[in-house]
């Protein structure tokens, strides 16, 4: 590599050291991560683009606290949390087990529980169909 670079000035010799690194900087390979490529909990990302996972919902306990946005938390919105997904990202959000479908807004960070990729608010999970069970295999699309 030196015998490459010599007779360039520090600088420059720098830079082109910089460029070759950051094309060795992309994200690791599904192989590598062994998750499936998606990064977030070991779900896998659909070739559609949804995450496809367990969901979760949250409600009383938490009803009328701060979230990670900085409103108070409605167990009787429209909302949900979402591990990195930006404030206010719209999501579609459709129960795998009985078809059932809502639009949620990403109010809040989480969930906090091992391979859950959603917390949706009380509401949600009653219109999802999973209020009783308390979780659900779910697809969630950014839209």
């Amino acid at each position: 590599m030196t015998r490459l670079l010599k007779g360039f000035a520090p600088a420059t010799t720098l830079i082109a050291l910089l460029c070759l690194l950051s094309a060795c900087a992309g994200e690791p390979s599904r192989a590598a991560t062994g998750d499936g490529g998606s990064g977030t909990n070991g779900q896998a990302y659909e070739a559609a683009g949804g995450q496809v996972g367990v969901a979760s919902w949250y409600g009383g306990k938490f009803h009328g606290r701060t979230t990670a946005s900085g409103e108070p938390y409605d167990m009787h919105a429209m909302t949900a949390a979402h591990p990195n997904l930006p404030f206010g990202t719209k999501v579609r959000v459709t129960n795998l087990e009985n078809g059932r479908s809502v639009v949620l807004r990403i109010n809040d960070r989480g969930p906090f529980a091992k391979r859950r990729i959603i917390d949706v608010s009380r509401h949600a999970a009653e219109q999802l169909g999973f209020l009783k069970a308390g979780l659900a295999k779910v697809r969630v699309e950014a839209i």
